[in-house]
């Protein structure tokens, strides 16, 4: 596993969130998530973030520190693995002191807007990186989370490895917050976050240089061949790449991301991802037919 992290690194691969293997008993299942993580790194992508599509928000801190050395011992030595913390504090803060003992180079603060304010996402952040001794991953996933202050703040204190910008929006192209922060915060930083489905119009009008994404985890290769279309300005080529991944994002949209990534991994036969873990549930036989389909036929573009 990589155990190094600078700015740079966002530039040579597509940051895939994959979702978390895990066996009958909900128990995180290490053979499995080898399968994984060995299949995305063989689409020439080794920069991994296991957040949401992890679900991370309902790990245990019991089974925390064993889930970070599953993953540390299977990566390539080139690969980066970043894991999830929080989103509460004081989650945040145990799991923590566990990373303390790791070689990862960074880690992602999950957010909520349940119980947070902007002022207060910007002590947890300052906290939780004197704590950990390494900046983190600043996760802007919904307005009013932080405001461009803060980020600022943040960015100018040294505590960001980099953004994760993910705030959905009718038209990404029309974004006041992403605007304002591109126009303050060193660009390199900016990664966004929602996908291939506005990477382009994030990329070409807001500046953004790298982008997360969970259909990665079916297609790598054609992702990846996406991010090197949007570096060389083939924006033609790049937009009909990211044509093809619309019939599994689009389920994603409409069903859950989380949910319907985690079922189309295991059903486009590439790991076996097990149950939902709780406060998740599977979908139902109808929505996981139509997933199918969409990543088997991503599955097969692949390997076309």
């Amino acid at each position: 596993m990589q155990t190094t992290f600078t700015p740079a690194d966002l530039r040579r691969s597509v940051i895939a969130v994959p979702p978390l293997c895990r066996d009958a008993n909900f128990k995180v299942d290490a053979a499995e998530n080898a399968k994984l993580i060995k299949h995305i790194e063989a689409g020439g992508v080794n920069i991994l973030l296991y957040g949401g599509n992890a679900n991370f928000y309902n790990i245990s801190l019991s089974e925390y520190g064993s889930v970070l050395a599953q993953l540390e011992e299977v990566a390539a030595k080139d690969t980066l693995i970043v894991p999830a913390i929080g989103p509460f504090y004081g989650t945040a803060m145990d799991q923590v002191e566990i990373l303390k003992g790791t070689k990862f180079p960074t880690a992602m603060l999950l957010p909520t807007l349940a119980v947070s304010k902007p002022e207060g996402v910007r002590e947890a952040v300052l906290r939780i990186v004197e704590k950990l001794g390494r900046p983190i991953v600043l996760y802007v996933k919904d307005e009013g989370y932080v405001n461009l202050e803060v980020v600022k703040s943040l960015v100018n204190a040294g505590a960001v490895s980099w953004i994760k910008y993910a705030v959905v929006r009718q038209d990404p192209a029309v974004d006041p917050l992403l605007e304002a922060i591109s126009n303050e915060v060193p660009r390199e930083l900016l990664v966004s976050g929602i996908g291939e489905q506005p990477a382009i119009i994030h990329w070409r009008k807001f500046g953004v240089q790298a982008f997360t994404a969970g259909c990665v985890c079916v297609a790598p290769n054609r992702s990846q061949e996406l991010l090197l279309a949007l570096q060389a300005g083939e924006y033609d080529k790049a937009e009909s790449i990211r044509e093809r991944f619309l019939p599994l994002e689009d389920l994603r949209n409409a069903y859950s991301p989380i949910q319907v990534l985690h079922h189309a991994v295991k059903l486009a036969g590439i790991a076996d991802t097990g149950p939902q873990l709780p406060l998740l549930t599977e979908l139902d036989a109808d929505k996981q037919a139509a997933i199918a389909r969409a990543a088997q036929d991503a599955l097969a573009w692949s390997r076309a």
